[in-house]
């Protein structure tokens, strides 16, 4: 049974999104008298839209779209909104409701409720959006909208620039304004800060369940399921950041192991490590917090050697960030630590230069090791616009290549797994194998990995990590034997003031 929470939900002030407003419009404005253009128009975005369930009338629960959330915090489907750049003024567009919606979901809300609740300048209905918009313009000719389109240089797609009955009789700009509002998304406000802290609270804490309550003969799905209870029970989390991850044993070296295809199922054994990557979304804003502990609470010798690899990474980086700090530098050396390690563990020989040229981190660790975080799990930004991926193995794979900016948000996220599709090939090829301790190496195969990750904000003069688990060997393993965490260290007793 889960303990309750120490914690309670915020209260979220929408002078957070106000906040958000004027530092696009700021921005926006600053890029226009740049390019010596005039400063008249509207920031014209569209929210997002309930979904069916396919061709059934199952509607699935709604997320408002992260652009639109960023900007106006508005939690409710079908709604536009304008920030009108000659008088800075906000304008949200509501959705005109039938009568009957009243029946079946809830009482219809007033314009006035919309305008004090998102605590904007004024709001109207959609199907007013022509004739408002033509009314407030007071530049030359059609009226100019700015919509929202750009590559998303995560999922590959590109965001969707608002639509509506009568755009033809305006005048339309598709680029100016994705690279700028994707920008300011990148800096978090210290509003913004309070509710990641928070979803990190909650999510630690849950982590911390969920190691209490992990026992041999378990289904993954049982210690995804304490995790959801707990973060929407005590913490009022009604959306998860991303799909939980809930790997034991060789699922651990599977990366993106929960999806449909890999349902978090299978039965935990002993001896098995466990790989749990979830974080919960509180207003939007999201966490993405990875533990790995083994199933029985006990490190052995193996698990410890692994682990203490990656914890060693993660201390690394997170003791290094700081502002102007090279992402791409601290992937390597994140590499760099666990190489280190494993040959100390006497897995790996040789010279480590000479690996991390032959991009042998690569083979234990292929993901990047860290990227963006806010109110997307993978937040944008992580390529600015004639920015080029690297093309080297695992470094391809970094969701982002800049240096460190102070207030950015980002995840902290190394891991040594054992993947037979990248391990066997490099144990056959000549410029690798020798590398290898082949002998120890084989006994790793089907141990499946470990990841500790943890969600960090760069301050002017290094880090904040804003995560709160066990991560020493020590804590885990008196955490899951019961123990309080924090854990109270016992203080050392003082003689003649020296202790």
């Amino acid at each position: 049974m889960a303990s309750p929470s120490s914690l309670s939900p915020p209260q979220v002030p929408m002078e957070l999104h106000m906040v958000n407003r004027k530092k696009l419009l700021h921005s926006f404005r600053d890029n226009l008298s740049l390019s010596s253009r005039p400063l008249h128009g509207f920031v014209f975005l569209q929210g997002g839209e309930e979904q069916n369930r396919y061709c059934t009338d199952h509607t699935e629960l709604f997320r408002q779209e992260s652009y639109f959330a960023y900007l106006f915090g508005v939690r409710e489907p079908g709604f536009y909104g304008a920030i009108d750049l000659a008088s800075g003024e906000s304008i949200l567009f509501a959705p005109r409701l039938p009568a009957d919606y009243a029946v079946w979901l809830g009482k219809i809300k007033s314009l006035s409720y919309f305008e004090e609740r998102y605590m904007v300048d004024s709001v109207h209905y959609t199907d007013e959006i022509a004739k408002v918009l033509h009314q407030r313009y007071r530049g030359p000719g059609k009226p100019l909208l700015y919509l929202l389109h750009g590559l998303n240089t995560d999922s590959n797609n590109f965001s969707k620039p608002a639509d509506f009955e009568g755009i033809d009789k305006f005048t339309t700009d598709l680029n100016a304004l994705h690279p700028i509002l994707t920008e300011c998304r990148v800096v978090k406000s210290g509003l913004e800060l309070a509710l990641i802290q928070y979803a990190n609270d909650i999510s630690s804490e849950a982590h911390v369940e969920v190691m209490r309550n992990t026992k041999v003969g378990m289904k993954e799905y049982q210690l995804e399921s304490l995790f959801l209870h707990h973060t929407y029970m005590y913490g009022g989390c009604r959306h998860c950041s991303y799909t939980c991850i809930c790997a034991t044993g060789d699922n651990g070296a599977v990366l993106h192991y929960g999806h449909a295809a890999a349902p978090n199922d299978r039965t935990l054994e002993d001896g098995d490590m466990a790989l749990l990557d979830m974080g919960a979304e509180y207003h939007f804003y999201g966490s993405d917090i990875t533990c790995s502990f083994p199933v029985n609470g006990k490190f052995t010798h193996d698990q410890s050697l692994v682990y203490n690899a990656v914890l060693r990474a993660h201390n690394a980086v997170i003791s290094t960030m700081r502002p102007g700090v090279s992402w791409v530098n601290m992937h390597k050396l994140a590499e760099r630590t666990i190489l280190e390690s494993l040959k100390e563990g006497n897995l790996l020989f040789g010279d480590v230069d000479a690996m991390v040229h032959e991009r042998l981190g690569a083979v234990f660790m292929p993901h990047g090791l860290g990227h963006l975080l806010g109110i997307d799990t993978h937040d944008p930004g992580g390529y600015l616009k004639g920015a080029e991926r690297p093309k080297e193995a695992g470094l391809k794979s970094l969701r982002t290549s800049r240096e460190l900016l102070e207030g950015m948000v980002i995840t902290v996220e190394p891991g040594c797994y054992f993947i037979d599709a990248l391990l066997l090939p490099a144990l056959e090829t000549a410029q690798t194998s020798k590398y290898f301790n082949h002998e120890q190496i084989h006994r790793f195969r089907g141990f499946g990995g470990v990841r500790i990750e943890s969600d960090v904000y760069v301050t002017s003069d290094g880090c904040v990590n804003m995560t709160k688990c066990p991560r020493e060997i020590q804590d885990i393993e008196a955490v899951m034997a019961g123990a309080p965490w924090p854990i109270k260290k016992t203080s050392i007793p003082s003689v003649n003031g020296k202790v």
